[in-house]
């Protein structure tokens, strides 16, 4: 089968990865020319790695990963709102602090050595056109050129694709009024051990530390952390207004955790932002075109699940593909696979975001009162510590995943 892949992110080089091994002839086009490994510090969980187990680069990633056991929230005076282990759902669960580059450079390097792949970088996919014979499909670019015909495309060129527009799937598409500075520094002495921790003032600021391992092939070999800090899009302008050295001592007011990470920042432009979109669409797919990771399913990164997520769809697509090969049946097969799953993290996600990054400040001091006192409970605590291991089907399904093998030792 010949096939179109737009974007070559995560969801695009797994999918592009897995389908020339099933010996489809795969193209992607990628608007960036030169694409490198860049961004803040994401969290890899079990589901995730399982699908870097089965492309062949679990090791290879996680080397330069820093394992995660534990979440730590907390309030500005210190109270614990939650304190969950992956070792409550399973002891050989853990997550993985890394740079978003790891990851892109490993799936990256992979697909340039797929035979059965050509690369079309600087190439914007601007609209999609029937061709003939029926049942195919052209890639416009934003110049006006026409590449293809392809008899399958697969959409994977993020939350603000311009593609999705070219089908009659019904989506709702909109941006977070929230977002977050991020800033990835270094932690030479692993200062943060395994733990993700986050202090939280009501919902209207919060502040993370991520372990983040280490930087991308080339990059200093010194571990590094990614601090992250909630801020409502509109708000940015006054941000920088105000200036770093303001923002810093606010930051230390919340936790004096992040001190040795603000020492590092000298210049306000070091701190960039990341603004979120909420994509809601269903099914993913038409008879010929699929979308796949944030162009099918953008949400908050609240319960960290983005990477892992669009990872996890690229597997199932190329299983949807193998189990049959009328393709409409194919994708029909990838959507309903996928709804039970995307569905409890959208809904989840969407529902969690309003306490921890809102206006409405009442929701704020109810998360406060009554996280801790439901993480008492043991079913409401695993099924939280569960919900964070990326494996929950629905409300009451379950992912079965097999354990995770030990993690190769840092390089």
């Amino acid at each position: 089968m010949d096939v179109a892949i737009l974007g070559c992110g995560t969801a695009g080089s797994a999918a592009a990865i897995f389908l020339s091994r099933q010996g489809h002839d795969v193209t992607v086009y990628e608007r960036v020319p030169d694409p490198g490994p860049v961004g803040a510090g994401i969290t890899l969980q079990p589901t995730g790695m399982h699908v870097l187990a089965r492309l062949g680069l679990f090791e290879e990633v996680t080397r330069r990963g820093a394992r995660i056991d534990r979440l730590l929230c907390e309030t500005v005076g210190g109270r614990a709102l939650a304190d969950l282990s992956y070792d409550v759902v399973s002891d050989r669960f853990y997550g993985l602090g890394m740079h978003r580059g790891v990851l892109f450079q490993s799936l990256f390097d992979e697909v340039r050595r797929c035979p059965r792949v050509t690369m079309r970088m600087g190439v914007t996919g601007e609209d999609l056109r029937p061709a003939s014979p029926p049942g195919f499909q052209w890639v416009l670019d934003d110049q006006g050129g026409r590449h293809g015909p392809h008899e399958l495309v697969v959409v994977c060129d993020g939350a603000r694709s311009h593609l999705r527009d070219d089908t009659h799937i019904q989506k709702k598409v909109a941006p977070y009024p929230w977002g977050a500075l991020w800033f990835v520094g270094r932690d030479p002495d692993r200062a943060c051990g395994n733990v993700l921790y986050q202090s939280v003032r009501r919902n209207q600021r919060m502040l993370g530390l991520l372990p983040t391992g280490l930087g991308p092939d080339g990059a200093n070999a010194t571990p590094l952390v990614s601090l992250f800090y909630s801020l409502r899009a509109d708000l940015v302008p006054a941000w920088r207004e105000r200036g770093l050295e303001a923002w810093k001592k606010e930051c230390l007011e919340m936790t004096p955790k992040c001190a040795f990470v603000l020492d590092q920042i000298h210049d306000i432009d070091q701190v960039l932002f990341a603004a979120y979109h909420d994509v809601d669409m269903y099914p993913w797919n038409t008879h010929n075109v699929v979308y796949l990771g944030d162009a099918a399913h953008a949400m908050s990164p609240q319960l960290g699940q983005g990477a892992n997520l669009a990872l996890y769809d690229a597997m199932v697509l190329a299983d949807a593909l193998a189990a049959t090969r009328y393709l409409p049946l194919a994708l029909a097969r990838y959507s309903r696979t996928r709804r039970a799953h995307l569905g409890f993290y959208q809904f989840a996600t969407r529902w969690l975001t309003p306490f921890f990054q809102g206006d409405v400040e009442i929701l704020g001091l109810l998360r406060d009162v009554g996280m801790p006192i439901g993480l008492m409970l043991p079913p409401f605590r695993w099924y939280m510590a569960l919900s964070m291991t990326g494996t929950i089907e629905g409300l009451f399904g379950r992912l079965e995943l097999p354990e995770l093998p030990e993690l190769p030792e840092p390089s």
